[in-house]
C-alpha cells in the first residue's frame, strides 16, 4: 500500500514496492490517464492544426486521431511494466543503459518535465484568472504551483484518488464543451485565412499528437507500480490506452473546433464567449483541475527522477518522503520561474519544444520496449538496478549507441522553426523524424544487443525469481 493506515503520505520513493504493499486494480489506471488530458494544454495542442499547420477541421481531426492512436501504443506498453517490476520507470533505464549510462536519459527526461510543467502552469494560471479575475497573474501562477506541490507532498495514493473522484466531472465537462462548441459551428470569420490540406501540416500535426502520448512514457509506469504483480498485462495496457486516448482525442478536436468552426483563436476566451455563465464556470473549473492534475504528475515525476540521479552516486541511500518532497519543492520553484517567462509566443514555442523533445524520447522509448518485450521478456533482476558492478553494469554500449544514432538519424527528417533537415526540406517540410527514428532505433538496438549477447555471457539473473525484501522501516506497514 502506498500509505499507512494513519496517513496518506507515500513513504516509498524509488525503492521496489514489496508485494505486501501492492494494492489497487488495473481499472484505476483509466481515470489517471483520462483526467490528465482534461486541461487547456490539450486544447492548445489541437489548436496547432489550423493555426500553425494550416489544416482544415477534417484533416486536423484525422491527424489528431492517427497520432494519438499510434503514440498511445508506446505509452501503454510502458505502463504494463510498472506492476511487473514495482519500480519507477526511470530506475528501469539502468537495466537498458547501465547504472551510469542511464544518467544521459535521466537528464533529458528532467528537461522534458520542466518544459511540460512550465507549459501547464502558464495555462493553469490563465484558467484560474477566468475563475478569480481579481488575482494578479503572478499570484495566480504561484497559487497553481502551491496547489500542485501540496498534492505531490502526499504522493501516489492521493494522486490516484484525486482522479477517481473527478472522473465523472471531467467527462461531463468534455460533453458540455462539445455540445456548446458544436452549437456555435458556422460562426467562423469570413476574413479568416483559408485552411485545407498540406502534407507538411498533416504530418506535423500527427507527429505532435503522437509525441503528446509518447511524452508520458518516461513516467507512465510510476502510476502502476503499486498494482499487484499478478495484474494482467492486457488489462493494464487497455485501461491506460483507452484512458489516455479517450481523453486526449476529444479535447484536442474541441480545440481545433474552437478555431475552425466557431471562429475563435482557440484560447480560453473563446470558451467564455460560447458558454453560458454557469456552464462556463463549471467547464473552466474542470479545465483548471485537469491542469492541476497534469501539473502534479509533471512534478511528482521529476522528483523521483532527480532522486534516481542522486542515488546513482549513493547506492546505499534509501530515500523516503522527505527526500522526494524536498526535491519537489526545488523543482516547483524552478518551473514557476520558467513559467513566468514562458507566455510570449506560446504556441510557436510549445510546438518547437514538442518536436525537439520527440527526437530525444523516441530512441529511449524504443530501446526500453525492445529490451523489455523482445530481449529480456520482462525478466529483470530488480535488486541489480542499484549495483553498477553486477547485473547490468555501469554502461550498456548497445543502448547508448542506439540512443545517439537514433537521435542523429532523425535530424535530416526534422522540421522546426529553428532547424529543418535537408530531407524534410526536400519533402516541402514534411516531418518524418519520429517515424524514421522509431524504425531505425528498433533495428539498431536489436542488432547491437544480439551481437553483444553472442560475444559475452548472459548475466546471472537468478535473483529475479526471489522476492525483493521490503525496506526495514516500511515492512510493518499494511
Amino acid at each position: 500500500m502506498a500509505s499507512s493506515s494513519s496517513t496518506l503520505v507515500e513513504h516509498l520513493t524509488i525503492q521496489p514496492v514489496p508485494e505486501s504493499q501492492r494494492t489497487g486494480r488495473a481499472r484505476h489506471l483509466f481515470p489517471v490517464w483520462f483526467g490528465v488530458q482534461i486541461m487547456p494544454l490539450t486544447l492548445v495542442t489541437g489548436v496547432l492544426g489550423p493555426t500553425i499547420y494550416g489544416l482544415d477541421l477534417a484533416w486536423t481531426v484525422v491527424a489528431i486521431i492517427i497520432g494519438n492512436v499510434i503514440g498511445a501504443v508506446f505509452m501503454a506498453l510502458h505502463s504494463v511494466q510498472g506492476s511487473k517490476l514495482g519500480v519507477p520507470q526511470m530506475i528501469q533505464a539502468r537495466a537498458q543503459f547501465g547504472m551510469y549510462g542511464a544518467l544521459l536519459v535521466l537528464i533529458v527526461v528532467i528537461l522534458m518535465y520542466l518544459g511540460f510543467l512550465a507549459s501547464i502552469l502558464v495555462l493553469a494560471r490563465d484558467t484560474l484568472l477566468l475563475i478569480v479575475p481579481g488575482l494578479s497573474p503572478l499570484a495566480a501562477l504561484i497559487a497553481c504551483s502551491v496547489l500542485a506541490l501540496a498534492i505531490v507532498l502526499f504522493g501516489y495514493e492521493i494522486i490516484h484518488r484525486f482522479n477517481r473522484y473527478l472522473l465523472p466531472l471531467f467527462a461531463l465537462a468534455v460533453v458540455l464543451l462539445g455540445v456548446f462548441t458544436f452549437t456555435h459551428m458556422g460562426q467562423a470569420s469570413s476574413s479568416a485565412p483559408a485552411l485545407g490540406f498540406s502534407l507538411t501540416g498533416f504530418l506535423a500535426m500527427a507527429a505532435t499528437a503522437a509525441i503528446w502520448q509518447i511524452a508520458y512514457a518516461p513516467y507512465v509506469s510510476d502510476y502502476s507500480r503499486y498494482l499487484p504483480s499478478k495484474t494482467s498485462s492486457k488489462s493494464a495496457f487497455w485501461f491506460t490506452y483507452l484512458g489516455t486516448v479517450g481523453g486526449a482525442i476529444p479535447v484536442m478536436v474541441l480545440g481545433a473546433l474552437l478555431v475552425t468552426a466557431s471562429g475563435g483563436k482557440g484560447d480560453l476566451q473563446d470558451l467564455v464567449a460560447i458558454l453560458p455563465t454557469p456552464v462556463m464556470l463549471f467547464v473552466v473549473a474542470m479545465l483548471f483541475l485537469g491542469a492541476m492534475d497534469a501539473a502534479v504528475i509533471n512534478l511528482y515525476g521529476p522528483a523521483l527522477t532527480t532522486i534516481t540521479m542522486i542515488q546513482t552516486f549513493r547506492t546505499s541511500w534509501s530515500p523516503k518522503a522527505r527526500a522526494r518532497n524536498s526535491v519537489a519543492i526545488g523543482t516547483c520553484f524552478l518551473a514557476t520561474v520558467i513559467a513566468a517567462f514562458f507566455a510570449n509566443d506560446f504556441l510557436v514555442s510549445y510546438g518547437d519544444f514538442i518536436h525537439f523533445l520527440m527526437t530525444l524520447l523516441i530512441p529511449w522509448s524504443i530501446v526500453n520496449l525492445v529490451d523489455y518485450y523482445i530481449v529480456k521478456r520482462g525478466d529483470y533482476d530488480v535488486a541489480a538496478f542499484n549495483d553498477p558492478k553486477a547485473g547490468y553494469g555501469a554502461f550498456n554500449v548497445p543502448a547508448l549507441v542506439t540512443y545517439v544514432l537514433g537521435f542523429i538519424i532523425q535530424l535530416p527528417f526534422m522540421r522546426g522553426s529553428f532547424y529543418t533537415g535537408p530531407i524534410a526540406e526536400s519533402l516541402n517540410g514534411a516531418d518524418l523524424s519520429w517515424l524514421v527514428g522509431s524504425i531505425a532505433s528498433f533495428f539498431i538496438y536489436l542488432t547491437l544487443i544480439r551481437f553483444a549477447q553472442r560475444r559475452t555471457p548472459t548475466p546471472d539473473l537468478s535473483r529475479a525469481a526471489a522476492p525483493t525484501p521490503a525496506p526495514a522501516d516500511v515492512q510493518s506497514q499494511p
